[in-house]
């Protein structure tokens, strides 16, 4: 099956040459990072507000050839934990094949994920993490998965056997959990409460960040994928995570009132 983007055009430039140039743009201020990661948090919002916090993040590691990207369901479309396990998604900047050797192996180490591309298929949070594989490492294959809201036990299950699917893997592995943080409240409250949750994050601590979310009342949309990430980070032998970039929507627009924000992280 072959995906094709659903919001090229409005999230991002829908034409291939302004498109890379406005990833380039976003890679550019940092200096190429060629350090192996095990696993990034990048933010999924229009371009224009996120794209220089998700840039410096890609920028900040070596992209292999195959990445999985976790994201959040917002739709509420399809299962649960939907894996787009077949055939190619499509971009303004061309063609990325799905790994589909890896897919498999996640099937058989997960049993909360199924075969499920129609949850995909309106999903930006997967969608718009593409380009900036596809500029770090042209050849980059990924395994897509789209994941809804489950308790933390189901979580940190799904993480570990994520985690011995990538070690049956032949190479390097990028896991990329996209996530924006704080919706829609003031810059100064929504920085307090995010860096309760990068705290947890940067600690791998998974079980850290969905009791902090869940009490604190933290909007991240992507807490789910985020755990699921560092619990298979963990696994595979993390050691630290580092903050690259904490930003918000006000610095775009100039309303502060009333943000979005927006973190970048590395895990290694």
């Amino acid at each position: 099956m072959q995906r094709h983007p659903a919001v090229a055009g409005q999230f991002y430039p829908g034409q291939s040459a302004p498109l890379l140039k406005m990833v380039e743009g976003f890679l550019a201020p940092a200096l190429p990072g060629n350090g192996k990661a095990i696993g990034i948090v990048s933010p999924h919002a229009g371009y224009i507000y996120s794209g220089r916090v998700a840039g410096e993040t890609f920028a900040s590691v070596a992209v292999p050839e195959s990445v999985v990207i976790l994201g959040p369901n917002h739709r509420g479309h399809g299962s649960r934990a939907a894996l787009f396990a077949r055939g190619s998604w499509l971009s303004p900047l061309g063609e990325v094949n799905i790994d589909e050797k890896l897919a498999d192996s996640v099937l058989r180490h997960c049993p909360a994920v199924t075969v499920d591309e129609g949850a995909h298929l309106q999903e930006h949070s997967l969608e718009v993490q593409v380009p900036f594989i596809q500029a770090r490492s042209p050849k980059a294959r990924i395994v897509p998965l789209c994941l809804g809201m489950a308790d933390l036990k189901t979580l940190l299950s799904l993480g570990e056997g994520l985690a011995e699917a990538l070690k049956e893997g032949e190479g390097e592995t990028l896991l990329v959990a996209s996530s924006d943080m704080t919706h829609y409240e003031p810059a100064e409250t929504a920085r307090r409460k995010d860096m309760l949750a990068i705290d947890h994050i940067l600690a791998l601590d998974p079980e850290g960040l969905y009791g902090t979310v869940r009490d604190e009342g933290i909007s991240m949309c992507g807490v789910v994928p985020t755990v699921v990430m560092l619990a298979a980070a963990r696994k595979l032998g993390a050691r630290q995570g580092r903050l690259v970039r904490y930003a918000n929507s006000g610095e775009v627009s100039g309303e502060f009132s009333e943000v979005v924000g927006y973190a970048g992280v590395v895990i290694d």
